[in-house]
């Protein structure tokens, strides 16, 4: 069933009236997302047909929007918009827009713009329904081919693609309440109005409002495909009640077993993830790294900044080897870098690692945690841009961890229960030191750990450099957090590697 529409100004009706133009822009979207905090919040329905809503996931992929009745396709448009059905997890329809010059028009759901595979539909049984979601197609491959590099879908998810990418990771909207125990809220984009490109067009904007119990807001996302694709995003927030934990500019993940931490069951891909590693890069000119784990229970932790030059969850291992898997192509997708606009101010970027039992489950968010939340009823404002990776990803400019592994190797003995591990860091700047100059590990270990052993030696097989270290815990039931870089003489050579060893 459609959600009944919210009253708009008349305004937004009418597009031209007299003499004053109408022109749609973030500010028409951000009056809809005030008007819309200071209305009670009315839960949408969710039911559907039978016929699709009883479908099975891979049922519902059988459900494909006909390419031909692809907008903008007929005019010979740059860009190029399909749609996604509702049915399966996504049972809550979305309003489509059209602004074309000075009007606003809806893009209406049709079912006969699907094919339904093997599935048995009534189109008759239908009608009443609306679009899941929608993607963007433009040729970032080969100019012959409008390639798929957006896509909304689901809550206020969204993911996007650059050149020579896979889709992996995702990103959000906003996050509200992710990982506490009280449960985690989720707001949705509920409508969105995209604006006819041009016949030379390379950029492609998209406003969308969102709405949950809580919070509203307005969006804009101007994307620019390439080889990072890249999406400018502007939001307006409003809070209908007090949000205890507010996340913003999320990012959503997959980590299910990888270099520093083997698979549980046997298992021909020797690593399997959408990322391996949370990258921040201070204020201050630190650049932190910390490796990603599939815990055994909920692992929340954080890093305190104060306006942050920039945070993101990264794919640094394109070696297909290391994966294996010819259907994912794991080494393909795309690390998403958040890059801050204006300040910030103070809060922390939180990483929240979930245990999974398999690849299908999202396990990893990371986002900013502002110090001061919004108040309810003002408006909080937020800019950044979204960054989609392979090729040039975001890299400190001196050294960063490549690789970090957990084992002792060939020894004798272990009668100490200690673990080891071993970080590996490449960068240029490797290139330029001085064969005299012999680099140094400086790690730290918190309370619940016994720093036994730490080496530096020459990796000769990448031209990088290896720290070896041995760590022994005192509780067992506890992690143990390790800091480390390296350094030469008085000067710092490579990123922070920061290691959280989960409980036994």
């Amino acid at each position: 069933m459609r959600l009944a529409a919210l009253p708009i100004s008349l305004a937004l009706l009418l597009p031209c009236i007299g003499n004053n133009a109408f022109a749609f822009d973030f500010n028409t979207v951000a009056r809809r997302a005030k008007e819309l905090a200071d209305t009670s919040y009315s839960k949408p329905d969710t039911t559907l047909p039978k016929d699709i809503g009883n479908l099975s996931y891979e049922q519902y992929k059988d459900i494909r929007f006909k390419p031909e009745k692809s907008l903008w396709r007929s005019q010979k448009l740059p860009f190029e918009l399909a749609f996604f059905h509702e049915g399966y997890a996504f049972d809550q329809p979305v309003k489509i827009n059209e602004i074309n010059g000075q009007s606003v028009r809806e893009i209406r759901f049709d079912a006969n713009d699907f094919e339904f595979g093997d599935n048995k539909v009534d189109l008759r049984k239908l009608r009443s329904l609306g679009f899941a979601g929608f993607r963007v197609h433009y040729p970032v491959n080969t100019p012959k081919y409008k390639d798929e590099v957006l896509s909304f879908l689901g809550a206020s998810y969204f993911r996007g693609l650059g050149k020579d990418q896979s889709y992996g990771l995702s990103a959000r909207g906003l996050a509200i309440d992710t990982g506490l125990s009280s449960g985690e809220e989720f707001p949705r984009f509920t409508e969105f109005w995209v604006e006819r490109p041009t016949t030379s067009a390379k950029e492609l904007t998209i406003y969308a409002l969102l709405n949950s119990r809580r919070v509203t807001g307005a969006y804009r996302f101007v994307l620019k495909p390439g080889v990072d694709t890249a999406i400018d995003v502007k939001a307006q927030l409003y809070l209908r009640e007090n949000v205890s934990k507010l996340g913003l500019a999320p990012l959503t993940s997959m980590y299910l077993h990888g270099d520093n931490q083997r698979s549980a069951n046997e298992d021909f891909r020797p690593e399997v993830h959408d990322s391996d590693g949370l990258s921040v890069a201070s204020g201050t000119g630190e650049w932190i790294w910390r490796p990603l784990v599939n815990p055994k229970r909920l692992l929340v932790t954080s890093y305190a900044l104060s306006n942050p030059a920039g945070f993101g969850l990264m794919q640094r291992d394109r070696n297909f080897a290391s994966y294996q898997d010819l259907d994912a192509r794991f080494e393909k997708h795309p690390s998403a870098w958040i890059q801050p606009k204006g300040n910030w101010g103070n809060g922390r970027v939180e990483l929240v690692q979930i245990p999974t039992p398999d690849e299908t489950n999202d396990n990893i968010v990371a986002f900013w945690v502002p110090e001061t939340p919004p108040k309810v009823g003002q408006p909080f404002n937020l800019e950044y841009t979204l960054l989609w990776q392979k090729d040039a990803e975001k890299r400190p400019p001196l050294s960063w961890v490549t690789q970090t592994r957990r084992g002792q190797g060939y020894q004798k003995k272990n009668d100490d229960n200690s673990v080891g591990l071993i970080v590996d860091f490449e960068g240029p700047v490797f290139k330029k030191l001085s064969d005299k100059v012999q680099p140094e590990g400086v790690v730290s270990v918190d309370d619940n750990g016994k720093l036994l052993d730490t080496k530096v030696i020459r990796n000769d097989a990448t031209g990088g450099w290896r720290m070896i270290l041995r760590v022994r815990r005192n509780e067992d039931n506890k992690p143990v957090e390790l800091r480390g870089f390296l350094r030469g003489g008085s000067t710092t050579l490579s990123e922070t590697w920061s290691y959280i060893l989960p409980p036994n």
